[in-house]
Formats: C-alpha cells, sequence, structure tokens
C-alpha cells in the first residue's frame, strides 16, 4: 500500500503550488491530498479539532504535513507551538519520533512562498522568460531566506518590470506556473530543503 499524505496549509497559493509539484516528486504509488484555510490564524484556531480528528481515524499508511509561513513570527515559537498542537492530540511527529514512525511534521516557508520562487529563479524564468536571470547574483537576493521588505512584494516587483501582472501578481496562477519548472534538487531555500526532505522520507516508509 502506497502512502497517503495529507497537507494543511494556509493559504490557496501554496495550495496551487503543491498541487503542481507534489505530482512530480512523491513515490509514484502516494498519494496526497491538500486543505488550505483563510489564512494562518484560520489555520491555527481549527488545527487543534482537526488534528484531533485525524487522531481517531488516521490509517497506518497517512501521514500529515502542516505547512505555513513564517511572515513575522518568530520561527522557533512558530514551530513549538504546532509540535504543541500535535502532542495534544496524541500524534507523534518527526521532531518527536526518534526511531519511531513519525505520524505528523510541521514545516515552515521562510517566510514565505516566494522565498521558494527565488531558491529556484532557474524555474521562475522558464516560467516568465522576460524576467532577468541575474537575480540570485544580487545583493539581497543571494539568500532566499532572507529577502527583505517581503518576499511577495519583491516578488511582485521583479515580474511588474518583467512585464508580467501590470495589475497585482496572480499569486495562485505564478505557484501553478512555478511549479511545474521547478527542480527541488537546485533549490537555494533551506526551508524548501527541510521540506524536500520530508518528501524524501516518504520513500522509505
Amino acid at each position: 500500500m502506497g502512502q497517503h499524505l495529507e497537507v494543511l496549509t494556509e493559504e490557496p497559493s501554496m495550495e496551487a503550488f503543491l498541487g503542481t509539484l507534489l505530482p512530480r516528486i512523491l513515490p509514484r504509488d502516494s498519494k496526497f491530498e491538500i486543505h488550505s484555510f483563510r489564512g494562518k490564524r484560520d489555520l491555527l484556531k481549527k488545527l487543534p479539532n482537526r488534528l484531533r480528528g485525524y487522531a481517531k481515524w488516521v490509517p497506518e499508511n497517512y501521514r500529515i504535513m502542516v505547512l505555513v509561513d513564517r511572515d513575522n513570527d518568530d520561527c522557533r515559537e512558530l514551530k513549538r507551538t504546532l509540535e504543541d498542537i500535535a502532542g495534544q492530540a496524541e500524534l507523534v511527529t518527526r521532531s518527536q519520533a526518534g526511531k519511531t514512525r513519525w505520524k505528523i511534521v510541521n514545516r515552515i516557508a521562510i517566510e514565505e512562498l516566494e522565498a521558494w520562487y527565488f531558491g529556484d529563479w532557474g524555474a521562475v524564468c522558464q516560467a516568465y522568460p522576460q524576467v532577468s536571470s541575474a537575480i540570485p547574483k544580487r545583493s539581497g537576493y543571494r539568500d532566499p531566506d532572507a529577502v527583505q521588505g517581503g518576499t511577495w512584494e519583491r516578488f511582485e516587483q521583479i515580474m511588474k518590470k518583467g512585464g508580467y501582472y501590470k495589475e497585482g501578481l496572480a499569486k495562485v496562477k505564478a505557484a501553478r506556473d512555478i511549479a511545474q519548472y521547478m527542480h527541488p534538487e537546485r533549490n537555494r531555500s533551506r526551508s524548501f530543503s527541510r521540506f524536500h526532505d520530508v518528501i524524501k522520507e516518504l520513500r522509505d516508509f
């Protein structure tokens, strides 16, 4: 029986991104379902009940991923909050599992999904050929997880300069466009690499 991955994420653009990327990188016999919420606050509010529900029925071959943006939160405190909620639902997290099988993993995009785009700029250039290919070499963009001034705002500015999304970034469309070209192994975002590590682990379960 193949693995089934349940993903809980905070908004539709991440859902669109994963819906395009996961079929390309999950093991062939794996299945997945993505559930998006109305922002991080909504996800965190509903998460305790959602995880308690999973704990009552989730089959052995199911794994759960909770994926949120860091935004301006303290990363360690946010991760601790997610771990505590999982613990209260009596679900074994990847961080706590040790040598046992984990049931749930918490992952944080730092600071937002758009940082993962900066991590694989080649995918962006394939989706949007008019943008500058030199962005990763510029000061302020060399570390995808440390782009200042709001990651999606910076990404939107670059898109507009390249002639795209003059009326404002269409985040769901951009997510699908870029995900189809993304190569996880070349992504320079550390938070994306931690996400991808979990996907690779599913092959070993």
